[in-house]
């Protein structure tokens, strides 16, 4: 604590032998304790004190920040509608996309687009299709004919070619209510 030396101690007790002497040192060395102890234990207390003073300010400071944002939170909950803004982004949407009420279509716009339309069906009729069916060859043009490459055939099971080698036979299940012969 006060960064001394034992040198320095002996000679501080010699000499405090020599001037309160042998009689009164013990007495005088338990004073002293006590009053270090009594030192010690303030120190510590005031410590105490200023690390409590320290929290309390910073949970002050936190208290502040929380009760700022509760009061934002506050503030923008009456203005925040999510369902009236996604109303509002649709609406919107919806009124770009249309014509412009100042604006009106040109005689006969759709009727052009219409004939473009039909006439582009024409070109490329969609074959008949069932729910399931991909398209018939003979719906095909022979152009998309010759892209489509030939399936390869399928492995012979138990070939060479089969992925899947040859299948191991199943073991014989016993039939019900019959005891295998090891049991009997």
């Amino acid at each position: 604590m006060f960064d001394m030396s034992w040198g320095e101690v002996m000679l501080i007790g010699g000499v405090a032998l020599i001037v309160i002497g042998p009689k009164d040192l013990p007495k005088a060395l338990r004073t002293v304790g006590q009053i270090t102890t009594k030192l010690r234990r303030m120190a510590g207390e005031f410590q105490m004190q200023f690390n409590e003073a320290i929290r309390e300010a910073e949970l002050d400071e936190v208290r502040r920040e929380v009760d700022g944002i509760r009061n934002t939170v506050k503030g923008a909950g009456t203005g925040f509608n999510p369902v009236q803004t996604i109303r509002d982004e649709i609406k919107g949407a919806v009124e770009a996309r249309g014509p412009k009420p100042d604006e009106t279509p040109a005689p006969g716009a759709l009727a052009a687009a219409t004939a473009q339309l039909k006439a582009a069906e024409a070109e490329a009729p969609l074959p008949e299709r069932g729910r399931y069916d991909v398209p018939r060859p003979e719906d095909m043009k022979p152009e998309m004919l010759a892209q489509t490459p030939p399936e390869p055939p399928l492995p012979v099971p138990g070939s060479v070619d089969d992925p899947y080698g040859t299948p191991e036979p199943l073991p014989a299940q016993p039939k019900a209510g019959v005891r295998p012969e090891a049991d009997r």
